[in-house]
Formats: C-alpha cells, sequence, structure tokens
C-alpha cells in the first residue's frame, strides 16, 4: 500500500465523521487486544484503539499478511504506526512454547527437566553438612539415580525437614531426598518412588549412663526427644504420651537430631527415638550408645509431587539401574560400612 494512500485514509476518516470513527475503532479494538498466539503471556495490548491509527476493516489482504507470522494472528494485526512491518515480528514469539517445557520447568538437553532437590542436614549418614558441604547417602544416591535418567539435578536445598513437604508443594524444589518414611499420611500428600532403604527405629541414651531402658515401657516418666515430622516422633506421640507412659510436657521436639543428641550428652532428656542407622552413627561418632532396636519395618523413599508422574517413574527406574549396576552397594558401603 502506498503510504499516501494511507494518509489520503486517514483524512476521510477525520472528515466522514465522530460516529463512523468511533465504529471502526471499536471493531479494531476488538481484534487486537486478543494478545498473541504464542501462549507465552506477552500480549501487549497493541490493538488499544490510538483512535487516529486504526485502518479500515477492509484493508487488503496483503497488508494484513503483513501483520502475521507463520500463520499465527498476534495482537498487532491492527497497524499502530506507519513504520511497522513484518520484519519487526520475529519468528521467536511463533514458536510453539510446548517444545521449550515439561511440566512448567525448563528442559535440561534433550527431553530432560532439570529439577531442584530438598534434604535436611542433621540426620547422618544420610545427609550431614562436612566442612561447608552437604553430603551423605541420600545426597550420593539421588545424584546416582537422576544420572540414569534424562533429568538434570541442578542444585539441593538444606531445609528443616518440616519444611520439605510445604517446599514441594510451592514448587521450590522437585524432590525430597532426606530419609523419607513411606506413611500412608504423607501419601495423601506425596508420591513416592519405589523405596531404597529399610530401617527400624531406636533409642539412644547417654554413654555409660545409669539409664538403660530395654523398651519402650521402660521410658516411662523419662524426658524424651525426638526430630519434629519424623516416624521417631510419631513413635513418641502414639507409644508413649497417648498410651499415658509420659506427658505432652515430658517430651521434646527438635528441628534435627544433632541438637537433640547435644541436649542428650548435656543431661537435659534421658533419651532420643531415632532411625536405628542414625543412631548408630552417633553412637560412634558422640557419647552416646543405642540402648535397644524396636522392629518397625519402615522403608525410605524420595518424595515428589503427586502430579510429577513422569518423575515418580523416573525415580523408580533410576533406583533399580543403579541396584543393578551395583551403584548402591558401593553408596552403602561407603557410608555404612556394610
Amino acid at each position: 500500500m502506498d503510504p499516501t494512500d494511507r494518509i489520503d485514509r486517514r483524512r476521510y476518516l477525520a472528515l466522514a465523521g465522530a460516529a463512523g470513527a468511533i465504529g471502526i475503532a471499536g471493531c479494531l479494538e476488538d481484534a487486537g487486544g486478543n494478545g498473541n498466539g504464542n501462549g507465552n503471556g506477552n500480549g501487549n495490548g497493541n490493538g488499544d484503539g490510538g483512535g487516529g491509527n486504526e485502518t479500515e476493516e477492509t484493508e487488503t489482504d496483503e497488508e494484513t499478511a503483513d501483520n502475521e507470522t507463520d500463520g499465527n494472528a498476534t495482537g498487532n494485526e491492527t497497524e499502530t504506526t506507519d513504520n511497522e512491518t513484518a520484519g519487526n515480528e520475529s519468528d521467536d514469539n511463533a514458536t510453539d512454547g510446548a517444545d521449550n517445557e515439561t511440566d512448567g520447568n525448563e528442559t535440561a538437553g534433550e527431553g530432560g527437566r532439570e529439577i531442584v532437590a530438598g534434604t535436611a542436614s542433621g540426620f547422618p549418614p544420610f545427609e550431614m553438612v562436612q566442612e561447608g558441604e552437604l553430603v551423605g547417602f541420600d545426597i550420593d544416591l539421588l545424584e546416582a539415580v537422576v544420572d540414569e535418567t534424562e533429568y538434570e539435578l541442578t542444585g539441593w536445598e538444606d531445609l528443616e525437614f518440616d519444611s520439605l513437604q510445604p517446599a514441594l508443594q510451592n514448587g521450590n524444589i522437585d524432590v525430597i531426598a532426606a530419609a523419607m518414611t513411606i506413611t500412608e499420611e504423607r501419601q495423601e500428600s506425596v508420591a513416592f518412588s519405589d523405596p531404597y532403604y529399610s530401617a527400624d527405629q531406636s533409642v539412644l541414651v547417654a554413654e555409660d549412663a545409669e539409664f538403660q531402658p530395654e523398651e519402650l515401657a521402660d521410658l516411662e516418666d523419662r524426658e524424651i526427644g525426638a526430630q519434629s515430622g519424623t516416624t521417631g516422633e510419631t513413635v513418641v506421640n502414639e507409644d508413649l504420651i497417648d498410651e499415658g507412659l509420659i506427658g505432652d510436657d515430658q517430651y521434646t521436639s527438635f528441628d534435627n537430631y544433632v541438637l537433640a543428641v547435644e541436649d542428650l550428652e548435656r543431661g537435659l532428656i534421658d533419651a532420643v527415638v531415632l532411625d536405628e542407622p542414625v543412631g548408630e552413627t552417633f553412637q560412634a561418632d558422640r557419647a552416646v550408645e543405642v540402648a535397644f532396636v524396636f522392629e518397625t519395618g519402615e522403608e525410605y523413599a524420595f518424595a515428589v509431587r503427586q502430579d510429577d508422574g513422569d518423575l515418580q517413574t523416573a525415580l523408580s527406574d533410576g533406583i533399580a539401574a543403579v541396584e543393578e549396576a551395583s551403584d548402591l552397594e558401593e553408596i552403602t558401603r561407603e557410608w555404612f560400612g556394610e
């Protein structure tokens, strides 16, 4: 279209009267306010009804084609400046967003997805901080498992145990690797991979202490500690408090087991209820000892969001691959000496 013709049309519109111009502007506004078709939320309202810049609905097919790329109508279908050309619109806005996203997260390589893991240090040897570095059985295992998948593990978040599930639900992390026991209650809010470790519970007391319990009943009227949100805390609540063996005021909930063991060493509490392998690790490194073990048959697994079935399956397949390659045995030997 010749630029002079365009100017003449605008002059004609100005002379045609306010009523006609308003009618045309309304039609153009409806057409221009729909945003572009690339699904990325970048519809920028270029068809905002600036009165002096509208063109007639009867513009040629050639002009309409100039304002569209790859057959996808954009929010720029109505002209806003005399200099607007098809060359000003990049093919980037017409790309299919589905090719670049998987479940709302950035891709990693071909077909994979970047994920962030969450854990709760202070639970040796599964997860702990040594010389400022996050290390442990769960750390090594998850990294080995993810290496067997198309996913890419881009980082770790070290949180309090009670904060892990909320962080998973709000998208701050994508998988929990924190010796988390599979329970019916947790399965109501998260999905678990296949289990990778089995454990029982134990009771820890101060080394060479006069108090040497042999069963849960021996903990009656004693000061007991456990980590908040763990199965050890569940044992305290269900088997000690609910059974009337101790009162609510005789139980101390800790953010992590390191703090619980420190209070045990100081004589501020009489016993700590915790997972057997963790109790054995503390026994080897601190002035505490395992008084007895009681069977719970719990199993640890990685946790993901319930709607993230692809990641759940990939992690379970990765665990199987690591087991088959004997990597799990090697990691277990490194952290448990088994």
